[in-house]
């Protein structure tokens, strides 16, 4: 009986948050070595699977980085990166292709329905117009060009992605986009779900991530900051505290918030339950990012 009774209570101490967040969109972005696990994938979509029936309106973007370089290494490509994006050729981005839209999105909507959660696959081409990502190294004066990779640009067409929100079905999204010469981009996921939530006015948006948050001490997995503003962001990449790939998910949420979302979490996917936790609960388990001044 007492174990009945706990929960009981663990459902009375989700329900402001049920009810604070009911009909709120929020976008989570999927991906790294939790979607190569079964259990933490299965997790993790069942997180998401009771999001939308507690009356939230989740709506999922995902990667599949390490699938893609499988599929890159079955082909005898070698996978090459830059600063952290994937340099994408043209047979590079027909194999990017490929795996993500023929083989991880599906297997996420599968998963969804087989929980009893509505959910449909939508392309990011038609979702995501973008720009050839190309950058001047400040030191050495080199142009660095990607190939096909793309910068999200302010056209993001939600029209689909609303339509199936206000059915109640959950959008699953892939990380592509369509450039100025109408060819499809390969499009790093957390810009991709950062740009997302600022058309669609988030409420929230979760990055589920290899690690428990933005450390103090990258060696030290306890070191997890709990709350990082918007003022702090530029001390702690001076720092180096802020940097690698956590660099552009960073300056990803700060254009976020600055466009409207409220709140941005980093989480670790590999944790059980790590979404319902941050989201449903007063402590949370990972970094919440938030404006200087900023509401729940």
């Amino acid at each position: 009986m007492q174990k009945i009774i706990e929960k009981a209570e663990v459902l009375i101490e989700a329900l402001p948050y049920i009810q604070a967040f009911r009909d709120a969109i929020i976008v989570v972005k999927f991906g790294g070595s939790a979607m190569e696990d079964p259990v933490h994938m299965d997790r993790i979509l069942t997180d998401i699977a009771f999001m939308e029936c507690a009356g939230m309106h989740p709506v999922v973007v995902h990667g599949g980085g390490k699938a893609i370089s499988r599929g890159l290494k079955a082909s005898g490509l070698e996978s090459r990166f830059v600063r952290g994006l994937r340099v994408t050729c043209e047979k590079t981005i027909a194999i990017v292709e490929r795996v993500i839209r023929g083989e991880i999105n599906p297997q996420l909507v599968k998963i969804l329905t087989a929980k009893g959660a509505r959910a449909h696959g939508v392309y990011g081409e038609d979702v995501f117009r973008v720009t050839r990502k190309t950058e001047t190294d400040a030191v050495t004066g080199e142009k660095l060009d990607w190939g096909f990779v793309g910068e999200p640009s302010s056209e993001v067409d939600t029209t689909v992605i609303r339509a199936l929100v206000q059915q109640d079905v959950i959008p699953v999204i892939t990380p592509l986009g369509r450039g100025p010469d109408d060819r499809v981009h390969n499009v790093n996921a957390d810009t991709a779900a950062a740009a997302l939530a600022k058309a669609l006015k988030a409420r929230k948006l979760v990055f589920l991530t290899d690690v428990p948050g933005l450390l103090s001490n990258p060696e030290d997995p306890a070191s997890v900051i709990p709350t990082l503003k918007i003022s702090e962001v530029a001390k702690l990449t001076e720092k180096g505290i802020i940097g690698g790939g956590m660099l552009p998910k960073i300056a990803s949420c700060v254009e976020a918030l600055n466009a409207g979302v409220r709140k941005i979490h980093l989480v670790d996917g590999r944790m059980p339950h790590s979404l319902l936790l941050e989201i449903f609960t007063k402590q949370g388990v990972g970094t919440e990012i938030v404006n200087d001044e900023h509401e729940a």
